[in-house]
Parts: structure tokens; sequence; C-alpha cells
């Protein structure tokens, strides 16, 4: 099984997914395929996302309290 991609990785390939379902592709199990990575991709970068956001909310809320001392 391969590693999970980083966010960059993850948003490339979504970028890739969509650009090729606008394109359009031959076959209608083809452009589902596309739309369900997409949507995993989609999530996975979301995921990052949430995680950064809590990391810099965690150190903001740190630096806070310091300054409160």
């Amino acid at each position: 099984m391969s590693a999970e991609p980083t966010y960059e990785e993850a948003r490339a390939e979504l970028v890739e997914c969509v650009k090729k379902l606008e394109a359009g592709v031959p076959t209608l199990e083809e452009s589902l395929q596309l739309w369900e990575r997409g949507e995993k991709l989609a999530d996975l970068c979301s995921e990052y996302l949430a995680g950064a956001r809590r990391r810099l909310d965690e150190r903001v809320e740190a630096r806070s309290e310091e300054t409160e001392e």
C-alpha cells in the first residue's frame, strides 16, 4: 500500500482530476473513477487544512496566555 500523499501532492492530483473532467473523458466509467478519486483527495486536503488550522489556533492561544501572565 502506498503512503498517503502530502497536501501539495493531493492538491496537485485533485487539480489534474478536475482538468480531465472538465476536458471530457472518453467513458462514463473513467469519469466516475476521476470523480471518486477527486472526492477522496478533496477530503484529504480538507483534513490537512483543518489540522493546520488547529495547530495555528493552539499556538495563538498559547501565545495569548503567555502575554496575559
